[in-house]
């Protein structure tokens, strides 16, 4: 194989980087999840405008793309100040297996389940959808239903 061959292949441009999938469901967020999308375009654009690679470039704009799309498409949600029923933007407590969880309902970017943060679009959140305190709620847990009762509720003032 010839060197300009090779050379060739070695400044041929990177492949395209693929689209993130932006959810089909509407995009709610509470007030802390507008900021961290703010946050997130203020962060890709500045590191935009620092340049490097092409490639890294590429997914930067990528990135960046996405979050321009779900900042045009957010709806910000208030919190009720005083929830009667689980719902977006509340933090319900609730019993599960025999152990008690604290868990926020908010939007599909913000969702951390390590941090006990769930998008209102994920399945447990869903079942608990509507749900009041002292109401058990049944949840089909990968084919094994589960019965949840609902502790308490309260506003996410986030």
């Amino acid at each position: 194989m010839s060197r300009a061959f090779t050379r060739e292949i070695d400044d041929a441009p990177p492949p395209p980087v693929p689209e993130r999938a932006v959810s089909a469901a509407r995009n709610l967020v509470t007030r802390q999840g507008a900021r961290q999308i703010e946050e997130m375009i203020a962060t890709l654009t500045g590191q935009l405008e620092a340049g490097g690679e092409i490639s890294a470039l590429s997914a930067l704009r990528r990135d960046l793309r996405y979050w321009d799309a779900r900042r045009a498409t957010m709806e910000i949600v208030e919190p009720s100040p005083h929830p009667t029923v689980v719902r977006f933007a509340t933090t319900v407590v609730i019993q599960r297996n025999g152990k008690a969880s604290r868990i926020r309902i908010v939007g599909e970017d913000e969702a951390d389940p390590s941090s006990g943060a769930i998008a209102w679009t994920s399945p447990l959140a869903q079942a608990l959808e509507g749900a009041g305190v002292g109401e058990i709620v049944e949840f089909d847990a990968a084919g094994r239903d589960e019965e949840i009762s609902i502790l308490s509720i309260e506003s996410e003032n986030r």
